[in-house]
């Protein structure tokens, strides 16, 4: 029997070992991937054993972090030696070496004292983990005076393999998300000249350096010297600071004056929560040079605030002022005012409607409410600008209307980060505790969630996990007022000092509050400071507090909005804070799903996006920010996930949201230009985004006949989801009233680089025909259009399809389909990979098309059908306990190369279907594998790639009355090695079976 490497059959001598003398099938893997790397790179072999260039590109899903990370979860040992060691280098692996540490896993980190760099405090944390052991190099004071700057990270396999990783890259946040870093990450049996050498000389190194616990107050002494020395190079005078506008600012500045000269009056800025809106907006006024101004907040202590950051911008070029229920200080340039004092008609009645050039609002998304109307309806500037984090309101009310739908800049949090204006965060789901074997859920009782236990297990959470800077300056956001007092209490006993703030406290208690949690060494309250403030909501918005380190989430999620308001308490930069981090007690709550939603940014609610940022959301999180979920917590999230329903009123509000932000009727792709919902909800819904649309927009009603509306649902079903172009491209150009040929369909596909073959064309043709139908009530509902007609070797509209394009309406509805269907391939599944794209997912019914079946076959397909020369395979990975036994076939992952697959039961060697299998590659029967984890994710499977037989044998299964059915075992080789985070979602973070992996 031969072995499949990629699509290379080695032959048995190789298989066995006998490759220039090595033992071991692994010799021969890393023989061939080193070809494929080094001399080849169309020579296929195991992408798992092939050496590469690491580098961070979070765009490209690729970050040091990852591989690290991903090694140290299936190595039996590991070993660093990296120049410089920080706290933000090590935060993003804390989840990952505090599950090392419960596993016993060994490791070795070897750091030095050159240039003073290394954080003790980073060193001291890692000492504490008793499975590493961390000695420093000592260069200090040494005559020979050498430096010390390796970075080499080396991960250990209980098969003699070792996989290294050396480059440029130290344990620091910078380089192992962020800098250009080059780093060669490659596999090595431990004879290998080029490891031993490495080996060799981290041993060397190692015995030549002093256990950490022997140098470190030593070194804390040199660091701290060093830390002062600097600082006092680098001290300059806060009023020689010049405070200039971010990458934001100016590109709201420049839109703003734009929008003015072009005669607008209102302006929206849509920003992320610590991008610096009200810098922007002093910023703006300045550019404006308006005499003067209006700041409109619905609280006094963001009106401080405000004031302060004006003078930062303006100096003292202007007068300020403050009204509000403690203040009435109206003669002034610049008026800073509470929305409930200058509502009042004693006071409105004060000022003239044209008194303010410019009236900025905050918050404007309470714009709605009736005081807000009457302000802006007694004024009239030259200038509303309005600015907030969250425009979209649950109430209906249409915030971009009040503003003209003039959007002069939007950013969102996914794009804040990359342009680094927020300061990252390193968020952690953990599983939150069980209380008498019970998880804590949506209605659990005030006793569980302030019961001693839970006390202690936040307590280690937040030690275990820290913070960024001298000491913390915490948040913890409860889901009442009354477990945030018990639990400040109790926390207060075993002491921390913390104070617990609701509604009903006053401004002056609240503000107190604060200067006592940002309170530093010197200050006249530092004897008296708090470590957190526990609260439930009144933190959300509207408050600045950029020292807070820590954000603590003790509650089930409300919606994704309220959880990126409370996580962007910790997200506004500070001087002594490098990162902010978010711990998130999970527990078991139908809201789960919205957690990956608020940190990816993903308003879509596709299942399968959630899905795909839980499993890599780390690698492609911009900048040096992390995203980690404990073992359990990530199956609840899955869980969560499964179970979340799109409901036709989720589906409403979302399109309502982006009715209100355009002006108009949103078309199909309206959506995806603007990250809104997936119109594709709608359509799985209610047939088809027309009908959507008739259901709530009267002016859709009859625009359609029945017949029309049924070919918009036969094509919004079948190709919006854009999984190739060929049939969409075919559309347009019968939209644009042409025909279509082979060679112009193949034109037109060499745009997106896919030549068109024979199969391809005629299931192209079976498609819009209809003749690809094949389900009864499908065949019933569409089967009897006349859509196309072959004439002259060419497709032309047929006389449906040309009643059907005299209709405005009508083209309008399919020119929005092929819109959406081309836009969303291009988006999604190209560059072309071939009839399906790896981990993408794909329906039975879908895998019948894009194989060029001339029918829909997928209700007769099961579990696999060999045929047309094709034989896909679908595997629920988790079979559910009440299927037959006849059916809960062994199917596993054997490896991240290798998959262990059962055909049908009733089956032997002999078969023909069998024997087809067996003889796919000489025949030239492509194989390819789709997996879903479990019933819970629908219909769709993840594509995993082509597979090719390299064993098989006769084994039996036993049905429920105890028979013995035959059935065959395949053992499955894909030509492609299945991702790490892809397979560790099916597998549950199992052990590998083979080592050696990524």
């Amino acid at each position: 029997m031969s072995a499949i490497v990629g699509n290379t059959v080695l032959s048995a001598e190789v298989e066995r070992g006998r490759w220039s003398g090595s033992k071991g099938p692994e010799a021969a893997a890393i023989a061939e991937a080193s070809r494929t790397a080094l001399v080849d790179r169309s020579h296929p072999s195991s992408e798992l054993f092939r050496p590469r260039f690491v580098s961070n590109d979070h765009r490209r899903g690729r970050k040091v972090s990852a591989v690290i990370e991903a090694e140290l979860n299936h190595c039996v040992s590991f070993d660093f030696s990296v120049a410089f060691v920080t706290e933000s280098g090590l935060a993003p692996l804390l989840q990952t070496l505090r599950e090392l540490e419960a596993k016993g896993i060994p490791g070795r980190v070897l750091t030095t004292d050159y240039l003073a760099f290394s954080e003790p405090r980073a060193l001291r944390r890692l000492a504490k983990l008793s499975n590493i052991e961390v000695r420093m190099f000592v260069t200090e004071g040494q005559a020979h005076h050498q430096g010390f700057h390796t970075k080499g990270y080396l991960f250990h396999y209980e098969n003699g393999t070792s996989r290294v990783l050396v480059g440029s890259a130290n344990l620091t946040g910078s380089a192992l998300a962020v800098n250009h870093e080059w780093n060669l990450h490659f596999t090595s049996l431990e004879n290998g000249e080029l490891f031993q050498e490495i080996q060799g000389e981290f041993e060397n190194l190692w015995q030549k350096s002093l256990p950490i616990d022997d140098y470190l107050d030593a070194y804390r002494q040199i660091y701290e010297d060093k830390k002062r020395i600097v600082a006092q190079q680098t001290i300059v005078p806060y009023q020689q600071v010049a405070l200039e506008p971010n990458s934001m600012q100016v590109q709201f500045i420049g839109n703003l004056l734009r929008s003015m000269e072009e005669g607008e009056r209102r302006a929206l800025l849509i920003s992320a929560t610590g991008t610096g809106k009200t810098y922007a907006s002093a910023f703006a006024v300045r550019a404006c040079k308006a005499p003067r101004m209006l700041f409109l907040a619905h609280r006094e202590q963001v009106l401080k605030q405000s004031i302060e950051s004006y003078r930062r911008v303006m100096g003292s070029t202007v007068a300020y002022g403050l009204l509000s229920g403690t203040a009435k200080e109206t003669k002034a340039d610049y008026l800073f005012a509470t929305m409930q004092t200058m509502a009042k008609d004693s006071v409105l009645g004060e000022f003239d409607p044209d008194w303010f050039d410019v009236i900025v609002i905050d918050e404007v998304h309470r714009a709605g409410s009736s005081s807000y109307q009457k302000i802006m309806g007694h004024f009239s500037p030259r200038l509303f600008l309005g600015m907030t984090a969250s425009p979209d309101r649950p109430d209906g009310f249409d915030i971009y209307k009040l503003f003209d739908n003039n959007i002069v800049h939007e950013i969102r949090l996914k794009q804040a980060l990359e342009e680094s204006l927020l300061c990252p965060f390193h968020y952690f789901g953990i599983t939150d505790i069980e209380v008498d074997d019970r998880a804590l859920d949506d209605v659990g009782t005030f006793s569980r969630l302030v019961c001693d236990e839970r006390v202690g297990h936040i307590i280690e959470q937040v030690r275990y996990f820290g913070y960024s800077g001298v000491r913390v300056k915490g948040l913890m956001f409860c889901r009442t007022n009354k477990e945030a007092c018990e639990l400040s209490h109790k926390l207060n006993e075993r002491g921390f000092r913390t104070v617990a703030l609701s509604g009903a406290d006053s401004q002056q208690t609240r503000e107190r509050a604060i200067d006592r949690l940002t309170a530093n060494e010197g200050d006249a309250l530092y004897s008296d400071r708090l470590d957190y403030v526990l609260t439930v909501d009144i933190f959300n918005e509207g408050v600045d507090i950029p020292d807070v380190n820590q954000v603590i989430l003790l509650r089930p999620t409300e919606s994704p909005i309220v959880f990126v308001q409370q996580l962007g308490r910790g997200l506004r930069k500070s001087q002594d804070k490098e990162f902010v981090v978010v711990l998130d007690f999970i527990g078991n709550y139908a809201n789960n799903y919205m957690i990956p939603l608020a940190l990816s940014g993903d308003r879509s609610y596709n299942k399968d996006g959630i899905r795909k940022f839980v499993m890599e959301g780390d690698r492609t999180i911009p900048g040096a920010s992390s995203v980690h979920f404990d073992a359990v917590s990530r199956q609840r999230v899955f869980e969560s996930i499964d179970a979340a329903g799109v409901t036709m009123k989720l589906l409403q509000e979302n399109y309502r949201t982006l009715r209100h932000k355009l002006g108009r009727i949103p078309r199909m792709v309206d959506f995806l230009d603007h990250g809104e919902i997936d119109p594709l909800l709608m359509v799985a819904k209610s047939k088809s985004y027309y009908r959507f649309l008739a259901r709530y927009e009267k002016s859709f009603e009859g625009a359609l006949t029945e017949d029309e509306q049924l070919v918009i649902e036969y094509f919004s079903r079948y190709i919006a989801n854009g999984m190739r172009p060929h049939e969409l491209l075919a559309l347009q150009v019968l939209l644009d009233g042409r025909s279509v040929s082979k060679e112009s369909l193949g034109r037109l596909l060499e745009y997106y680089a896919i030549s068109l073959d024979d199969a391809s064309y005629s299931s192209t043709v079976s498609l819009l025909n209809t003749s690809f139908v094949n389900a009864e009530s499908e065949r019933k509902a569409y089967g009897d259009f006349a859509l196309v007609r072959f004439e002259g070797g060419q497709i032309v509209g047929d006389a449906d399809l040309d009643i059907f394009l005299e209709s405005d309406s009508f083209r309008a509805a399919l020119q929005d389909v092929v819109d959406f269907g081309l836009r969303r391939f291009a988006d999604r599944y190209a560059p072309w990979e071939g009839p399906f794209k790896r981990y993408e997912k794909y329906t039975r019914k879908d895998a019948c098309r894009l194989l060029n079946w001339p029918q829909d076959n997928s209700s007769t397909m099961y579990g696999y059908r060999v045929k047309h020369g094709t034989c896909p395979i679908f595997v629920t990975y988790n079979k559910e306990d009440d299927i037959s036994s006849s059916t809960q076939y062994e199917d596993a992952f054997i490896d991240q190369d290798t998959f262990s697959w059962m055909t049908r039961s009733r089956l032997t060697l002999d078969s023909p279907e069998v024997q087809r299998i067996i003889r796919s590659q000489e025949e030239g029967t492509d194989i390819h594998l789709f997996i879903k984890k479990s019933d819970g994710e629908g219909s769709d499977f993840y594509y995993m790639g082509k597979a090719a037989p390299v064993a098989w044998s006769q084994q039996t299964i036993f049905d429920d009355k105890g028979k013995e059915l035959p059935i065959v075992n395949f053992r499955l080789h894909l030509e492609h090695s299945v991702r790490d985070d892809i397979y560790s979602y099916f597998v549950d973070g199992q052990p590998l079976s083979t080592a050696g992996v990524r």
